[in-house]
């Protein structure tokens, strides 16, 4: 056995297999039961033509069906490919072809987007439909997904697998078009998944992740909330499974169904991605106060900014919930935590413990001193990805050897204090240079937000004649409060520099975001400057 992800949950369905594995709604799967059925998903994968290296698409809400079509994949040696629900026909043709998917599992109801982009996608072959709805799947040529499990044996007989063997996950990042993070198995199992022991020492053999799993009692509740079109929800699926414990997944996100769903499966912890699920999750608790949530230990988050004032909203209703922000990125799994107590330094940015493997480096690739003052790129050297998919020229801008190791910069400023903890400022694509000043639009978000009458915000840089850039923002504001964009500033200007306050305050009736929770920069940028031109 390999640190491969099949081979390693294959030993946990064999050592504690009568444990609860996946609950989704009224689906709630055994480890034996869910391996069962992903080995009937991978003979028909393979049934289909689907071979070693071939990309499957998920194309699917949260449910047990994403997580036995990854695990089906990995099984038969293809890879399992993230695609964005949102995603229109234009970007769903992107990257159907950008990722050469094979075949597609995808809702139902998507049938009518697929069938509009099918022609333009020739390598696409195979098609498998999940839950009910009345979306005619003749024209695509989609099976329907129970039926093509039920045509097959649940027994295993596949073929040796590698920790070579790919692991993608498609990121759009803030900007730009998605691109595909191609991680060895191995390497994503150490640097994303925590080596089978996130909170100690990884493990030295595969064997070792089911020992460790059957030793485990009582078993931990996991809840990730965010989409599993969202690498930190695949990681935390992974991470738990690992760990021999029991996930619970909602199809999409409602804030009001989480703590329902947090009850009822005596959740102990959720992961979710930044403001916009922590917020609206804040936001609904008090609704659910009569609810026994003592189960629930730790709310953890990463992919976008975590707000001070939401996490005291946390804290006001359940005392002693730790609230946690972590650091990372698709390009390199888990990188640090926040440090508690002094997140938001003077000068902004937010203040992280990394690992021994993360630190800033110049324009020469040559790494900063501790304290130096100097802002650099955030680089991490080690188990880093191979690359993108299809995408040389970003790879080359991204990665790099270094003495001989190689390195990864996904494009986060950063400098390094003196006790080594490191402040992190924001992608560099994003900043904003006004007048010569550099403003990050994280910090003023967060900024914004930590007023009681803003529910969201996003930031952006338009087109000035005299600053080059200045500072806008776009504002969600909450039900039945009341400001005026003067008081908005006001208010900014008592958190951040002068400098860094918006010049433009427009009032929107929702803030748009990727399915991820990150900030859909691209359409917040087109708005505000289009809102700009009109003044």
């Amino acid at each position: 056995m390999e640190f491969n992800l099949a081979d390693l949950f294959e030993s946990l369905a064999d050592t504690v297999g009568a444990r609860t594995a996946l609950v989704c709604g009224d689906q709630r799967l055994t480890y034996a039961e869910l391996d069962a059925r992903a080995n009937r998903l991978a003979r028909a994968l393979q049934a289909a033509g689907v071979k070693p290296g071939d990309h499957v698409g998920m194309y699917l809400y949260n449910g047990t069906e994403y997580v036995e079509g990854m695990l089906a994949c990995l099984k038969i040696r293809a890879v399992p490919i993230n695609v964005n629900y949102r995603y229109v026909e234009d970007e769903l043709r992107y990257l159907f072809a950008d990722a050469d998917l094979v075949a597609v599992l995808h809702q139902r109801e998507f049938a009518p987007r697929i069938a509009a982009i099918k022609a333009d996608v020739p390598k696409l072959k195979t098609l498998l439909a999940v839950g009910g709805g009345d979306a005619d799947l003749s024209g695509i040529g989609s099976s329907d997904y129970e039926a093509a499990l039920s045509a097959q044996s649940p027994a295993r007989d596949f073929d040796p697998r590698s920790g070579d063997d790919l692991f993608i996950i498609y990121t759009g990042g803030t900007t730009g078009m998605p691109k595909g993070v191609m991680w060895r198995q191995e390497d994503l199992f150490f640097t994303g998944m925590g080596g089978g022991n996130p909170l100690g020492d990884p493990v030295e053999k595969p064997e070792q992740v089911a020992q460790n799993a059957l030793a485990r009692d009582p078993q931990i509740v996991q809840f990730p909330i965010a989409p599993l079109i969202h690498g930190a929800a695949q990681l935390a699926v992974f991470i738990g499974f690992n760990w021999g414990d029991k996930i619970v997944l909602i199809p999409r996100f409602d804030p009001d169904l989480v703590w329902e769903v947090a009850e009822r499966e005596r959740v102990n912890t959720m992961t979710i991605v930044g403001d916009a699920m922590a917020r609206p999750m804040a936001e609904a608790l008090p609704r659910h106060l009569q609810r026994d949530l003592s189960s629930v230990l730790y709310v953890g988050s990463a992919g976008a900014i975590l707000s001070d004032a939401v996490k005291e909203q946390f804290k006001e209703h359940l005392p002693t919930l730790i609230v946690a922000e972590n650091f990372g990125a698709t390009e390199t799994g888990h990188q640090g935590m926040e440090v508690m107590g002094n997140s938001r330094p003077e000068g902004g940015g937010l203040r992280f413990q990394m690992k021994p493997t993360t630190t800033v480096v110049d324009d020469s690739l040559k790494p900063l001193q501790p304290g130096d003052g100097q802002t650099g790129k955030l680089a991490m050297r080690g188990r880093v990805p191979l690359g993108y998919y299809n995408d040389e020229a970003k790879t080359r801008a991204t990665f790099a050897e270094i003495d001989g190791e190689r390195w990864v910069m996904p494009g986060d400023l950063a400098t390094i204090d003196a006790d080594g903890t490191i402040i992190v400022f924001g992608r560099g694509t994003m900043c904003i240079n006004t007048g010569g000043e550099k403003v990050y639009p994280e910090e003023v978000e967060a900024a914004l937000k930590a007023n009681p009458s803003v529910f969201d915000a996003v930031v952006v840089g338009v087109p000035d004649e005299r600053w080059g850039e200045r500072v806008s923002a776009l504002v969600q504001l909450r039900p039945g409060l009341g400001d005026s964009p003067d008081d908005v500033r006001a208010h900014a200007r008592t958190k951040v520099a002068g400098y860094k306050v918006p010049r433009d305050v427009h009032f929107v009736d929702e803030i748009a975001r990727q399915p991820s929770g990150k900030p859909d920069y691209p359409w917040a940028k087109k708005l505000a400057t289009s809102l700009s031109e009109e003044k």
